[in-house]
């Protein structure tokens, strides 16, 4: 199977088994969702859904954060994972909304990306999830994934390289959606540990299956349970 053709029957099953997909982050807007985002680096969406109430609550806009201390945020946040320099990211990013960017979250990687706590995969998840741009966030999940069906090459060890491999061969319009296949199909189905290929829908389209199976492509798909 050529790279063209998997990645065609990859999107394919996606699009009709799967045709709605978005994160599990909670949030009501950009800047909400940008907090829930910080967040999340390193620790469980399940994890930021439950903290993440009592800040949308106590601190409802960019200037109610900037107008508190990391010590404060630190007592809302100390669940989750690297607490200390979370809170001071999340007070630091709300300052620099308010006096670099008139307390709204910014639409490009350039800007977002100078914001405290916001790395290039954090700007990738704004820029698709809330301006639906074609950015691709590469987290484990998307790491592993790209990586165990043979969306990616053995030669693209870090997310950057994968991202660019995934941006290259993803329909730019599909690119925002793609993202959230790939990370709820690493969650749920390819997990890191015991990846359920028996039930997997992509088994016939997956070099790791194939491989560890020992099934070509003209092998009639196994019958999942």
């Amino acid at each position: 199977m050529t790279k063209k053709e998997r990645y065609e029957k990859v999107i394919a099953w996606f699009q009709e088994n799967v045709p709605v997909a978005e994160t599990e982050l909670h949030y009501n807007n950009p800047y909400e969702l940008l907090i829930a985002v910080i967040l999340s680096a390193q620790c469980t969406d399940k994890r930021v859904n439950m903290i993440t109430p009592r800040i949308y609550q106590d601190f409802p806009t960019p200037e109610a954060l900037a107008a508190t201390t990391p010590e404060v945020i630190f007592e809302y946040i100390r669940s989750v994972s690297y607490p200390n320099n979370k809170s001071k990211h999340l007070v630091g990013m709300a300052r620099m909304l308010v006096n670099d960017f008139n307390s709204e979250v910014p639409d490009t990687l350039e800007e977002l990306i100078k914001l405290p706590g916001v790395g290039r995969k954090t700007a990738n998840v704004i820029q698709s999830v809330v301006f639906n741009k074609a950015a691709m966030a590469v987290d484990t999940h998307v790491f592993r994934v790209s990586h165990r069906i043979g969306l990616v090459s053995n030669s693209c060890t870090t997310p950057f390289s994968v991202e660019k491999e995934l941006m290259k061969n993803i329909p730019d319009e599909l690119i925002p959606i793609a993202h959230h296949w790939l990370i709820l199909h690493g969650r749920y189905v390819c997990q890191a540990r015991t990846p359920k290929c028996e039930t997997c829908g992509l088994q016939l389209m997956c070099k790791y299956y194939c491989e560890k199976y020992k099934v070509s492509k003209d092998t009639p798909k196994r019958k999942n349970k």
